[in-house]
């Protein structure tokens, strides 16, 4: 059976477990980098921010940071890259992929963007941009749910957007151009009925 390791704390993985496990998978969750060496595909969850100093900036807006968190997930994203094993980034998780490469984060969007609302995720039209290996499994055009207050900025290098929302051009999904690496800044794991079964199938693929 595959096996996923999750890269988070237990108390804020429920969803993320309950989605993998339809693969069907083995999910371990763990805070321990050294776990990812023996898994078939890292998960980087969503979550705070990133500590900004991890891409050489103070703190504009940034909120709920764990900086331990941040450590650990670099450190099990670095083993995953040394051992060609696949890595899924959500919302966090794909920004975490994007510092890690050398890229940054707008840290605060304006309060009127199309991203987040204080009642729960805003749903909104994004559009795929590049070849990638979701469009064999997505519309170029489709719907998603977003929570999230930050933005890529500066793209990581070996990276490349494939997906956009066409309203104000915010980065949705990335890919990696030679390794196994896809993040999503929107939340699959709170879209099963709609989202679930094509991206299973598609994560079957980096596996």
């Amino acid at each position: 059976m595959t096996k996923l390791v999750i890269l988070g704390r237990k108390s804020k993985t429920g969803n993320y477990e309950a989605f993998f496990r339809a693969l069907p998978a083995q999910i371990v969750t763990t805070l321990v980098p050294g776990e990812v060496i023996s898994c078939d595909a890292l998960i980087l969850p969503g979550g705070g921010d990133i500590t900004p100093a991890f891409f050489g900036e103070k703190n504009k807006g940034s909120r709920t940071v764990d900086t331990e968190l941040d450590i650990l997930q670099f450190q099990a994203l670095d083993i995953a890259i040394a051992a060609g094993i696949p890595v899924i980034g959500i919302c966090k998780g794909m920004q975490v992929i994007n510092v890690a490469f050398g890229g940054t984060i707008i840290q605060d969007m304006p309060e009127d963007c199309l991203h987040s609302s204080p009642s729960g995720d805003v749903f909104h039209d994004t559009i795929m941009v590049d070849d990638s290996h979701l469009f064999k499994y997505f519309p170029v055009k489709m719907r998603v749910n977003s929570a999230h207050h930050q933005r890529i900025d500066r793209l990581g290098q070996h990276l490349k957007i494939i997906q956009v929302c066409p309203d104000d051009g915010c980065p949705e999904a990335l890919e990696h151009d030679e390794l196994p690496i896809l993040g999503l800044q929107w939340h699959p794991e709170r879209l099963p009925e709609c989202v679930g079964e094509p991206l299973l199938s598609l994560l079957s693929y980096y596996f």
